[in-house]
Order: C-alpha cells, then structure tokens, then sequence
C-alpha cells in the first residue's frame, strides 16, 4: 500500500469504535505520525466511542453540544490548543459547518501554508427555515478546503452542483472493515418447510425503522415469514420490543453484539435488511455473503447494493420493503448467487484498503 510521508491531523466529532480500524490502517500508512482529535457523543447518541488507537494517537476533547435537528452546533473545546502542539503538515476535518471551531482551525493552518482536507456525506439540498442562507453559508465553508473526500458518487455530485471543482474531490466509499480474508461461507438450500433468516445490525433508533421491518414481516405470507434476528442496542430498543410482541413475536432481540458473536449472526442469516438510514453494516455482511436490501438514504448505499446482489427500495415505504422481502425470500436459491456478488464486491472494490487508498491519495495531491 502507498504511504503518507508527512505529519497527519484528523479532527472528528466523536470517534466511534467502528472507525477505529480505519484510522488504524491509515495510520500504519502515514508513518510521519497520525493523530486524531475528539470529543465525546451526546448522551442519547449512544455511540460506542474508542479509548485508544493502536497505529495512531488518540487526543481526547472537549464537545458542548447546542441546540438540537436541523440548528445543532457544536463547541469543540481544546482544538486549538492540540493543532498548535501537534503542527501538523496537512489536517483532515469533518466538512460540516455547525462544528464552530473548524473555521478557527482552517485559518490557523492557512496562515502557515498547509492544505486541509474536509470528509463529509455531502451537500444534500436543504430546505425549511433561512434555507437560502444555511446554503450559502455551507458552500462558502466548503470552498475553503484544498481538496474533499466524500463516501458516494451522490455526494462527489453534491459538492461539485455546490461549486466546489469537481477535480479536487475523491470519493472513498464508506468501509469498516478490512477485504474478507475468509472463505465465502457455505449456506445450505433451506428444506421447504424451513424458514429464512432476516438479519439487522445496527443502533436502535427511530430512523433506523426497525418497526417497519417488523411490520413488514408479520404481513408477508405465512409461508415466506422468516426468522428475524434484530443485533444492537439503542434508544428505540423497548418500543420495538414493546412492538414486536403486537405484531411479530418471533422476532429476537440480541442486544448489542461484538466480535465472534456477531460473525455468528452473519453466518447464520440468509439476508441482511437495513430498512432506514446509516449503512456501515452493510459492508460487513456483505463480507459474510449476504444479499441486501436497503433504504435509499444518503447515497453510501448505491455504491455496494446493486441489482446483482441486492436490492434498494424508497425510504419510508413499507410496501416496497414487503414486496423486497417477498421476492428474495421465495428464491433461496438465487439469494446464494446474490451473496455470492456481495463478497466479489467488498474483496475487490469496496473495503478498508481501498479506502485507506483514497485519503492516501487525497494527502499526496494536496500537498505540494
């Protein structure tokens, strides 16, 4: 893998656990140094942050979080003071405006010459109250970095209609784990009489859309109604078992799940579903050899479900979500191919290498 010479600065909001294995990778590449800064979650985030790095150092800091939805801000204590001790030669910073120091930081390393890279989802368009100005203001914030990395084509086409040049931005589709290293799994044909397996991983939170998972389920014919295993924790957690007991009370409820648990649940599931927002599970179980379906939400999707391993429905439809579990449930057998799609696509295309890759290359350019 190529490497990064120079001394490398990441600001996050919060660095969850799922993303520790990437700024581990990345900084094995940058053997000039790579440090990260960041604060802690809100508490009803319920966000699993990381204690520590391996392959890079870990800055604890400081977050006040204002205000809430569409006008949330956040104060990220110390930020100066860890740029000025570290110095680096190139900083990497969340391309979000409601983050008040990054503007502070951007000038800091602009008086002394040194690029800085903005990561982010992308510039969807936006609307509701002072929509214009809350446009301009983000598309005057994004101008100012010397190159962007987003995780889809969505987003790359999303701050190039902003005005920012199409050329200096790269795309690094979304991984949190490395290519699969084991063998594609070996599911067997279900016996007629045998069920399915559904399979969700992910924070129970109302955007998820769990409920409507389970509503699908419990309106699918008795024949094709699978088994429904549900793997996280969250605030949503007690409604939806609260729900589950209404309308599906097959479905189990796992908890949060880790290591080779979790590689249980994938092994032992015929098809992963990802009914609302978010995605970074997606990748993992394609890893497993699981087919998709999943919600359209903020574009990382259409990168790694595709017509050959899966499929992606409307978000807040529970038809199409019915109609989706319908069709891949009565095809076993052809869910096998599909996972079997799934992993060509995440051993070669879409992993934590490639990834690591992109901001590799995105250092390199910007540097002159």
């Amino acid at each position: 893998m190529s490497a990064f010479t120079g001394k490398v600065g990441v600001v996050q909001r919060v660095l969850a656990e799922y993303r520790a294995p990437f700024f581990n990778a990345l900084g094995v590449a940058c053997p000039g140094g790579l440090e990260v800064f960041a604060g802690e979650p809100r508490e009803d985030e319920m966000i699993k942050t990381a204690a520590s790095l391996d392959s890079a150092r870990l800055t604890h800091g400081k977050n006040l979080h204002l205000l809430k939805n569409n006008f949330y801000l956040c104060l990220q204590f110390g930020l100066l003071r860890w740029l000025k001790q570290l110095n680096p030669d190139i900083l990497i910073v969340e391309a979000n405006p409601r983050y008040l120091r990054t503007p502070a930081a951007l000038r800091w390393m602009r008086k002394r010459a040194r690029p800085v890279i903005g990561w982010g989802l992308g510039a969807p368009p936006t609307s509701g109250l002072l929509a214009g100005f809350r446009c301009q203001r983000r598309a005057h914030f994004i101008s100012q970095f010397d190159a962007l990395i987003t995780y889809s084509q969505t987003g790359a086409d999303e701050y190039a209609r902003s005005g920012f040049p199409p050329e200096r931005i790269l795309i690094a589709i979304n991984a949190v784990a490395p290519a699969p290293t084991h063998p594609l799994p070996e599911r067997p044909v279900l016996a007629k009489d045998q069920p399915g397996r559904v399979l969700f991983v992910g924070r129970l939170q109302a955007r998820k859309q769990v409920d409507k998972l389970l509503r699908a389920c419990s309106q699918l014919p008795e024949v094709l109604q699978p088994d429904l295993v549900i793997v996280g924790d969250g605030p949503d957690r007690e409604r939806l078992e609260t729900l589950a007991e209404e309308v599906y009370p097959c479905a189990v409820f796992t908890g949060a799940l880790y290591g080779a648990e979790l590689a249980e649940q994938f092994h032992s599931a015929d098809l992963f579903v990802l009914p609302g927002t978010g995605g970074l599970a997606i990748q993992q179980a394609m890893s497993y050899g699981l087919p998709m379906i999943a919600a359209e939400a903020d574009g990382t999707q259409a990168d790694l479900v595709r017509p050959e391993n899966g499929w992606q429905i409307p978000p807040d439809d529970l038809t199409a979500l019915g109609a989706a579990l319908s069709t891949a449930l009565e095809d076993i057998p052809a869910l096998r191919k599909m996972g079997a799609e799934s992993y060509r696509i995440v051993s070669e295309e879409i992993n934590l290498e490639k990834m690591v890759a992109v901001f590799i290359e995105a250092l390199k350019r910007s540097l002159p």
